[in-house]
């Protein structure tokens, strides 16, 4: 399947859905298991796009910029979800989120290929070599 689509177009559809569905009720979005679903395709794509010896740094500079930016994010969404209501607020955040999906579709991200050198080794390692 990755041959065909993409090591990384695979991953994205069931972010898709997880948006598509954040989207359609905004109380979806804050659930746990939608975290926790979306963490798992970011060490999946990490592990496919990062080489091994950078991704420690790669990993603690995005955690940086990913838990550092939290705060800001909560204060913003407290206040609009004072100032204009929680629903409304809701639907900016879900709005947000497909927005930031909808800007990777045109981006290379979708229909990477691993390097030949990589998947070269990675044919060895399958073979028991």
């Amino acid at each position: 399947m990755a041959g065909r689509f993409g090591r990384l177009r695979p991953v994205l559809v069931p972010v898709a859905v997880a948006l598509a569905a954040a989207f359609a009720v905004p109380p979806v979005a804050t659930d746990a298991r939608h975290n926790a679903a979306v963490q798992a395709l970011q060490f999946v794509i990490f592990a496919a796009v990062i080489p091994a010896e950078l991704r420690s740094r790669v990993s603690g500079a995005f955690q940086a910029v990913n838990y550092g930016t939290r705060p800001v994010g909560a204060l913003l969404g407290g206040l609009l979800g004072t100032l204009i209501g929680l629903r409304a607020a809701l639907w900016i955040a879900s709005a947000g989120g497909v927005i930031g999906f909808l800007l990777l579709l045109p981006s290379p991200l979708p229909a990477y290929r691993m390097p030949s050198a990589v998947s070269a080794e990675l044919a060895i390692a399958e073979q028991g070599g």
